[in-house]
């Protein structure tokens, strides 16, 4: 009797637990399931359960990458080279993916994103700078990336490129690569003639070797000594040499009908008509003009051309040579022009995308990306610290002509930066056409430009 009851009390406490438990056991599952929970852990803390125990900490998902577009006119190896660069820039990181799409050339750049900032949708990253769009809200000023930016460095850059890119005290470009026009000729050609290209320091003595090179049949040139590149550029280098300005020192005259200009550009026109040892490839679809002045000289048809320091990937240096632009007689030595191409970011860009566009610009620009490109296509590095890679260091020793452009860049001039906008460059560009093309004096096509030029410069009063 004793152990019956003992054994029906030991019963009913273990039925007791049992329910207790169970009971427990629902509350808390009730608990983590419940629309009042607070045990969940939130992401990256540790919090607790009603049990007591941590809670699992969740993961969170995976950020999808950053797609941006960057426009870029480009042609050739050079477009082969960016479209590389590119290729190198995604696979180097997770976070963002480069789209790169081909415009014709540089002009062609700026009319599609005129359109594309009018519409909205803009590319994330342009390479191509506007001044006059920076002032106007059109591009996202960098300074607050720059500033956020530990690995910048800006005293690393070349100052006269990254000074460039600033509007009003505002960095609103950043400079991707340096550019000044060179000189390439044929070493058989210059041979032939005895010629010593370091010999070629003044325009006089490189028209004086143009002559001696020139071959004639009847009237008719078969083989011309020299070729300029179609346009203002390679004759404003002319002018700049010879002490000529676009503007006076206050910035309130338009100067392109000087004596300098004149007699400059007179010269010009009188090689190519008249004395008939020069020429130019004009017109054609973007960068054709310049393609067949290109192969005018590679398939021994002329014996040098004024060309692009970024023409060197295109070239081949067991046939060419390069040496400096010249100066003038009594002038010293030549002041072209030596530019940065320059990248920015459309203020319509979300700011991730701004963000990840930025994040492209500084990879381009890298001590390593810098030289590499300098070596590939002989535009001048955008940092000091380039000239002392190892690969770079070794690759002039064996390359020379990679030293002409930064060399001729140590006494260029800056580019000219048209306060009305573009207007000024306009009549100059319509001016080297008549000179070039239509063989008008020079005095005649500058007198047109410059009523034009200062009609648009006195609206800015």
């Amino acid at each position: 009797m004793e152990m019956g009851r003992k054994s029906m009390l030991k019963m009913k406490k273990w039925w007791a637990m049992t329910v207790l438990c169970s009971l427990m056991f629902l509350a808390a599952c009730g608990g983590n399931t419940g629309a009042g929970n607070t045990g969940t852990a939130k992401p990256g803390s540790e919090a607790s359960t009603n049990s007591g125990q941590p809670a699992k900490q969740e993961i969170p998902a995976s950020k999808d990458p950053v797609t941006i577009e960057f426009w870029y006119g480009l042609g050739g190896k050079l477009g082969e080279n960016m479209a590389k660069t590119i290729e190198k820039f995604n696979a180097s990181q997770k976070d963002v993916i480069v789209k790169g799409i081909v415009q014709g050339d540089y002009s062609e750049t700026e009319k599609k994103l005129q359109a594309a900032i009018a519409s909205g949708q803009v590319p994330a990253a342009v390479l191509g700078s506007n001044v006059d769009w920076a002032r106007k809200g059109y591009f996202a000023p960098l300074d607050e990336l720059v500033k956020n930016d530990p690995n910048f460095k800006s005293e690393d850059f070349v100052q006269t490129f990254l000074n460039q890119g600033k509007v009003d005290g505002v960095q609103y470009f950043l400079p991707l690569y340096g550019t000044t026009q060179v000189m390439y000729y044929r070493k058989d050609a210059f041979q032939e003639q005895n010629i010593d290209p370091a010999s070629l320091t003044t325009w006089e003595k490189l028209a004086d070797a143009a002559a001696k090179m020139t071959k004639k049949e009847g009237n008719k040139t078969t083989f011309y000594g020299w070729e300029p590149m179609w346009g203002k550029d390679n004759m404003m280098d002319a002018v700049f040499g010879k002490g000529g300005k676009v503007l006076s020192d206050d910035g309130k005259q338009v100067l392109i009908d000087s004596p300098e200009w004149v007699e400059t550009w007179e010269q010009f026109r009188k090689w190519i008509h008249e004395d008939k040892i020069m020429r130019i490839h004009s017109g054609g679809q973007g960068w054709e003009y310049w393609y067949k002045t290109i192969d005018d000289v590679m398939k021994g048809q002329a014996a040098g051309y004024t060309g692009s320091s970024g023409d060197q990937g295109d070239l081949d240096f067991n046939i060419l040579g390069a040496m400096e632009q010249p100066g003038w007689e009594g002038k010293g030595e030549g002041k072209p022009v030596a530019e940065a191409r320059l990248a920015g970011i459309p203020a319509k860009a979300s700011k991730e995308q701004q963000e990840a566009a930025y994040k492209w610009f500084t990879f381009f620009s890298n001590t390593e990306n810098t030289a590499k490109w300098s070596m590939d296509n002989g535009y001048i590095a955008v940092r000091h610290s380039a000239l002392e890679d190892p690969e770079f260091k070794s690759f002039s020793e064996s390359n020379p002509q990679i030293s002409v452009p930064l060399r001729q860049a140590s006494h260029g001039s800056e580019p000219f930066s048209d306060p009305t906008g573009g207007k000024i460059n306009d009549a100059l560009r319509i001016a080297a056409d008549k000179v070039q093309i239509e063989n008008i004096s020079a005095a005649e096509a500058l007198k047109a430009a410059k009523v034009i030029a200062q009609k648009e410069l006195d609206k800015l009063k």
